[in-house]
């Protein structure tokens, strides 16, 4: 993999992946979130209609390039914006999250630091059973600068968040799924065929209507209970309006359930 870009985009039919690849270590530089952002600029003018992100390799990612750090610091007297790094990948985080079509991270090895703020923005984590996981920006007297911190205890609590960020200690697979961070463990052997066929499943779904899900859980994010059901009525009601649920309803009453195909209209 060239290290001009270090994320790519391929395509398996309506399923977009962004594949982390480069090697040894996957590291997290400039590059890399350079080319995450490209690779969204392409994701979302397209007819995607579920994404998943991954990585090539024996980890994930060993996460961020210290080497970026060091430059900062060195750069401080000459007025170097010492946030600069950290919100560009808070960047991508965001649109990830922002994105309408469901998202899917599958991670196996070692994934740290800003790999796995990225796969925090993803709506569901599947990882290997020899994954582990880790915030350990702690070691060199930082703290996670790309949402990982909030987005850890928004799944796990902030009781959790804080051993996690502050301990910078590497978890298992199984813990993350018992804390609610993980949403599936599978056999290492098993997690990209397994994880694609379940893209494939959400990509083949009622794509409007996941939409409106993922609207009504920012809704919950940002107001609680009330504020999701101050904007559910609306939301759902605008599926109605929608091909898919149209020709799923008289599947169902013509031909029973299940029956049902979506075309994302």
């Amino acid at each position: 993999m060239s290290a001009e870009r270090p994320i790519r985009l391929e395509r398996d039919g309506p399923v977009a992946v962004l594949v982390l690849d480069d090697p040894p270590l996957n590291l997290f530089g400039e590059r890399a979130v350079e080319s995450l952002s490209a690779c969204l600029d392409e994701v979302e003018g397209s007819d995607a209609r579920a994404l998943v992100w991954r990585a090539e390799g024996e980890l994930f990612t060993a996460g961020a390039d210290v080497n970026v750090f060091q430059r900062i610091v060195e750069a401080l007297d000459a007025g170097e914006d010492s946030g600069r790094f950290f919100g560009n990948l808070l960047g991508p985080v965001q649109r990830i999250e922002r994105l309408e079509i469901p998202t899917l991270a599958l991670v196996h090895g070692l994934c740290l630091t800003a790999g796995l703020e990225v796969s925090l923005a993803c709506d569901i984590i599947w990882a290997s059973e020899s994954a582990q996981f880790g915030l350990v920006e702690a070691r060199v007297g930082l703290t996670p600068g790309a949402g990982g911190t909030q987005r850890m205890a928004e799944r796990a609590g902030p009781g959790r968040a804080r051993e996690f960020v502050m301990s910078a200690g590497v978890y298992d697979a199984a813990t993350l799924e018992r804390w609610s961070v993980v949403n599936r463990v599978l056999p290492d052997a098993e997690l990209l065929e397994k994880g694609m066929r379940f893209a494939h499943r959400l990509a083949e779904g009622p794509t409007r209507a996941h939409a409106a899900t993922k609207r009504i859980l920012r809704a919950f994010r940002e107001g609680g209970v009330a504020g999701a059901d101050a904007i559910t009525p609306e939301t759902g009601g605008e599926l109605f309006h929608t091909q898919d649920l149209q020709r799923a309803v008289r599947s169902f009453l013509e031909e029973g359930p299940g029956k049902a195909t979506f075309e994302g209209r």
